[in-house]
């Protein structure tokens, strides 16, 4: 049975991680992804440093053909146009100028395939006055939307957030637009432009802190006065030293249990300490009282009491121990990955289940212009085209 996406042809024109992550979703699930990068590579393949098997760029661009291509020169632009003619999807990440520059607006590829889907990813939208600006996911997903603002202690500034993280959310949002305008195409027989941004995708991310906001509830201007405001719902400190995060939403219901595998019956008698509003009113207090009975136990006999109670927990994990959670690998989040690369032996899988429907086995990303040559053979391109184009520097010699 042929995968969902086969013969769907992507092109992917975009760098580091949130566009091609959309387009790997496709490839997962059978498309034929083809990645176009400048002759000197995508700065993505850097982020790996001087590890020899470019191990975030086996994550973020597996399963897609490479092809290296100066697109800035007459003969490589004519390349790509030929790409995009029978192609379904466009994956880019530029800005509004960067598209004029290189003549990849999409009123001029619709006219070159009227059917073409072309999504693209930006760090603050197409309009405005920062349609041009820079971001990665730190600072157009995190900070700029507020996330970060949320993230600290009162009196410490916010911990630098993992990277990533945003990139990989925004990714997922240009998959679904994907889908969504296919989706159309099939009812209209045209493409259309599907864009989402870093602070788009951020902002919804954060829409339950934002709302609070617009009805008066800043929790981040509150937390900076007042500490993290929750005792019930924060992270205290085992006597093994490991971090646990306590998550108690029905707190009627849920603080006789705490009390009770804590083994601390006189917190049942303290005034200060009965739920609901008293245990919030006094939530410092509360929070040192907490703090000094978990830190007697250790994580493993804290982590069985809290089962045994059915309060919502879980310890902060190590990602040493997420790549060997058992349960993410009964579940197929974790997957063999066969690149026959140092340290490249698995991977992550796209995060989507079908129950008719397998991923592709994962295949190992290319090197930089791995399938030119047999991708422009694939246009129509012979031998004599190929040696002029790599003389002319449009792409790399053999």
């Amino acid at each position: 049975m042929p995968a969902i996406f086969s013969g769907l042809k992507v092109v992917d024109g975009a760098s580091f991680l949130a566009g091609p992550c959309a387009a790997t979703i496709l490839s997962d699930y059978g498309a034929d992804v083809i990645k176009v990068e400048p002759l000197t590579g995508d700065r993505h393949r850097a982020i790996a440093a001087d590890h020899p098997s470019e191990f975030s760029w086996q994550l973020t661009d597996r399963n897609r053909r490479g092809l290296a291509l100066d697109i800035s020169k007459p003969a490589g632009y004519e390349v790509l146009m030929r790409l995009l003619r029978d192609a379904d999807v466009f994956v880019v990440n530029f800005s509004p100028a960067q598209l004029k520059k290189h003549k990849l607006e999409w009123e001029t590829l619709r006219e070159v395939n009227p059917r073409l889907v072309f999504a693209q990813i930006t760090a603050y939208g197409n309009r405005g006055p920062e349609a041009e600006r820079r971001a990665f996911d730190l600072t157009g997903w995190f900070a700029r939307t507020g996330i970060l603002n949320m993230m600290h202690d009162k009196g410490s500034p916010p911990t630098v957030p993992a990277g990533g993280v945003g990139d990989h959310a925004t990714a997922m949002t240009l998959f679904a637009g994907i889908m969504m305008a296919l989706y159309q195409r099939d009812r209209t027989g045209e493409g259309s432009m599907v864009s989402t941004s870093l602070a788009a995708v951020g902002a919804w991310a954060n829409g339950l802190n934002l709302q609070a906001v617009m009805a008066g509830i800043d929790g981040a201007a509150r937390r900076d006065q007042e500490g993290w405001s929750n005792p019930v719902q924060n992270v205290y400190t085992t006597a093994d030293g490991r971090y646990l995060l306590i998550a108690l939403q029905n707190v009627g219901r849920d603080w006789p249990k705490l009390v009770e595998l804590l083994e601390r019956p006189g917190w049942l008698e303290d005034e200060r300490l009965q739920p609901v509003k008293p245990l919030f009113r006094n939530r410092v207090y509360a929070r040192e009282q907490i703090a000094a009975a978990i830190s007697e136990l250790e994580s493993r006999e804290l982590c069985r009491r809290l089962d045994a109670s059915a309060i919502v927990h879980s310890l902060v994990a190590r990602n040493s121990e997420v790549i060997e959670d058992p349960q993410l690998i009964a579940n197929g989040v974790i997957v063999p990955y066969e690149t026959g690369l140092p340290g490249v032996d698995r991977t992550f899988a796209t995060p989507i289940r079908l129950s008719a429907e397998m991923q592709q086995t994962p295949r190992r990303a290319p090197t930089l212009g791995e399938h030119t040559e047999a991708v422009l053979r694939e246009l129509g391109y012979n031998d004599e085209d190929l040696v002029r184009l790599a003389d002319d520097g449009v792409i790399a010699k053999p």
